[in-house]
């Protein structure tokens, strides 16, 4: 492909791109609409691709995903958060502490190199891992890898359990609009957000700066003055898109024999992860006397939206406090994550 006109490498990453899309949903793949993308941009890289997603277009595409972000923190469980806070906490602390170790593990062990073992068994969304790890030396091809095979696997061990715990026969995902009745003054709004949150990020100099800087920016417009975010399916499949290839497009041969040749560990520091929080979740059941499924969906690793989808199925199960747990997870990471990283690269290194 690298003798190819660059028009025509985009048309053949598109069709590719579609292709796979289309596929992963039928198969019902969580995050399809960027590891399609991502899996046609790796084919396409290995294969001497010269194409790439102009910074510009990459750096709003991470600022629209910072506004998803900042839009699913709610308000509503700040209350939450202090009436239970003992067993959330405790809960959160011991997750990222497991993740850390196994991260540590694979990267003492030469299996990945620096922090990208870290960022990778980091739990959290998984998009948002994803462009933090590039600012602060990890990989973020082999952390894209890890982090969506983890989403996969996750969520399909957790629709096994719920298809074992509770009727799982009325148990769908809400329909798509793609394209919604249009609101220019939202997108107006959001796009402005995105675009103006990502220059503060680089004015203050943060990591990941398009990304963090739309995500602080929206959160505070969010929680602050109740401002929502209009971000149609169309939008999102586009920044999902943008974000896939700029991720496989990296790829070269040797960064995926990497891979494949690291494939063994990383399944096994997901499935140590996965038991690890099972047991959290069964010892918090029985100890405070939460409902079973509640426990084992809040200290669930990852996959937010698959988790939503499998509590909000059955009433036995309260979405509440699952959705608590997993928001107080991914913020404390967004907080700890840089330090942690620092740090674990030193300790590393020595």
């Amino acid at each position: 492909m690298s003798r190819a006109a660059p028009a025509l490498q985009w048309f053949v990453l598109l069709a590719v791109s579609a292709a796979l899309i289309g596929t992963l949903e039928l198969a019902g793949v969580p995050a399809a609409l960027l590891i399609g993308p991502m899996l046609g941009g790796i084919a396409m890289g290995v294969s001497g691709a010269t194409a790439r997603v102009p910074l510009p277009a990459f750096s709003v595409a991470q600022g629209i995903i910072g506004c998803l972000i900042a839009s699913s923190v709610s308000a509503d469980i700040f209350p939450l958060l202090y009436v239970h806070w003992p067993p959330i906490m405790g809960a959160v602390l011991a997750t990222l502490a497991a993740s850390s170790f196994l991260g540590w593990l694979i990267s003492r062990w030469r299996i990945l190199p620096g922090t990208t073992a870290l960022w990778g068994s980091t739990p959290g969304a998984a998009a948002a891992m994803v462009l933090m790890a590039g600012a602060f030396g990890a990989d973020q091809r082999l952390v894209a890898v890890m982090q969506y095979l983890r989403v996969i696997i996750i969520s399909v061990s957790a629709s096994l359990v719920a298809s074992l715990w509770v009727d799982t026969t009325q148990m769908s995902r809400p329909d798509i609009v793609w394209f919604p009745v249009p609101d220019a003054l939202g997108l107006t709004t959001t796009l402005g957000v995105a675009i103006l949150g990502s220059q503060l990020g680089r004015l203050l100099r943060l990591p990941s700066p398009f990304f963090l800087g739309s995500m602080i920016l929206g959160m505070l417009l969010h929680l602050g003055i109740g401002l929502d975010f209009d971000l149609p399916q169309w939008l999102l499949g586009m920044s999902y898109a943008l974000i896939g290839w700029h991720i496989g497009l990296g790829f070269t041969r040797p960064v995926l024999h990497h891979a494949m040749r690291a494939l063994p560990q990383m399944i096994g520091s997901i499935a140590a992860l996965l038991i690890f929080c099972g047991a959290l979740g069964w010892l918090m059941s029985r100890t405070l006397g939460i409902d079973p499924m509640t426990a084992y969906l809040a200290t669930s690793p990852g996959a937010m939206e698959t988790i939503a989808i499998i509590a909000a199925a059955t009433h036995n199960v309260d979405m509440s406090f699952v959705m608590a747990l997993q928001t107080a997870r991914f913020l404390l990471v967004l907080l700890v994550g840089p330090p942690l990283a620092r740090f674990f690269a030193r300790t590393v290194a020595a």
